[in-house]
């Protein structure tokens, strides 16, 4: 007798769907999930371990529940890199941005609740939102993968949703959104309902343009969601965190589980923020292979997504997933996020991206034949 997912009482919103997840393949050149390729310099590393070491001597107790010391580093960061004075009332840690997100829509969303995004976008939120038992609009975006202003602030009046979610950079596509959208989103949420509205700045290190922090003066419903996955280098560590006004950070409180960011996990987020200078540099160094990728897929006639994040989207395919496939064969994994004609493609270290340009120039000059 067969038993699956299918034959247990599962939530009917969750009957069909599928787990969030990228290929994890065995290939010399993987990037395809937006890591960062360069490895934590050894001083961290050792400072790691010595934080480590310290924390491990009491781990028969249990860790700061309130993450106060971490949670004071967090600001400091955000406001010497944000241009927004912040401080620890402001701050919010847990492991991984996608804690935050499920926190939040813990707190906000729930059953007769709803939320919308403008896709395609970070499937995660709507993963989150139906796990959370929130119904999970989609909002309209651009030919271009823009925010169409006007058309978002009808669904939002429309629709009328207790969480609105922005993504800038925007993942998968990689296009920032101005801060005038931010703000015409942010007022037309207020009038409808009013909403929270989160942003979500996962990739903000690597963009062009300037954070959104300051946007929290004056905005109480406001939420600016960040991680260490992407130019920390810490992908590993999973802690992800917030900023917004204390009463936001007093709210998600409400719903955390007990002690839920480890003495380890704090340990090493403490000691990264330490090497803050260092890391950045890493980001350099990818925003300027990132650009390289996105010039030299155009000189070779691909329609290439203006980025502002680590990635880079390209295409346009008849077939995506056989382009996809025809990369893959030539040992470069990247992904295929179901946007239709696109594919997308992290920044690596110099040698990977010219692996994977190499490839693209081989598929291209054989669908081209």
């Amino acid at each position: 007798m067969n038993f699956g997912i299918d034959d247990l009482p599962v939530r009917d919103e969750l009957r069909g769907k599928s787990p969030y997840g990228a290929p994890q393949l065995d290939v010399p050149v993987r990037l395809n999930t937006n890591e960062n390729p360069y490895p934590l310099p050894e001083p961290l590393v050792e400072r790691i371990t010595e934080r480590v070491r310290e924390a491990a001597r009491g781990l028969n107790r249990y860790p700061d529940r309130d993450a106060v010391q971490l949670r004071t580093e967090l600001a400091r960061y955000l406001t010497k890199t944000g241009n927004h004075p912040l401080s620890l009332e402001n701050v919010w840690a847990a492991n991984g941005s996608n804690e935050v997100i499920q926190q939040l829509l813990q707190t906000f969303g729930g059953p007769g609740r709803s939320a919308i995004g403008f896709e395609p976008s970070y499937s995660m939120h709507g993963l989150i939102a139906r796990g959370t038992g929130t119904r999970w609009l989609s909002g309209p975006r651009d030919a271009d993968f823009t925010i169409d202003t006007e058309a978002a602030t009808r669904a939002i009046a429309e629709h009328r949703p207790d969480v609105v979610f922005i993504t800038t950079p925007n993942n998968p596509t990689g296009n920032a959104v101005p801060p005038e959208t931010v703000l015409a989103l942010y007022e037309a949420a207020q009038a409808a309902r009013p909403s929270m509205v989160v942003v979500d700045e996962a990739y903000i290190e690597f963009s062009h343009g300037d954070s959104l922090l300051p946007l929290l003066e004056g905005r109480p419903n406001l939420v600016v969601s960040r991680t260490m996955s992407k130019a920390f280098g810490a992908a590993g560590l999973r802690l992800g965190y917030l900023a917004a006004h204390p009463a936001v950070v007093d709210a998600v409180q409400l719903v955390r589980l007990p002690y839920h960011l480890s003495a380890i996990t704090q340990a090493t987020a403490l000691a990264a923020l330490e090497h803050t200078d260092t890391l950045l540099k890493y980001v350099e160094q990818l925003k300027a292979e990132r650009d390289r990728l996105v010039t030299e897929m155009r000189a070779l006639g691909l329609e290439v997504t203006e980025s502002d994040a680590n990635f880079v989207q390209f295409g346009r395919f008849a077939d995506p997933h056989g382009v996809w496939q025809k990369i893959l064969d030539r040992g470069v994994l990247v992904r295929d996020n179901g946007v239709p004609g696109f594919l997308r493609v992290s920044a690596g270290t110099p040698e990977e991206n010219d692996a994977f340009l190499d490839a693209v120039r081989e598929v291209k000059k054989e669908l081209d034949a």
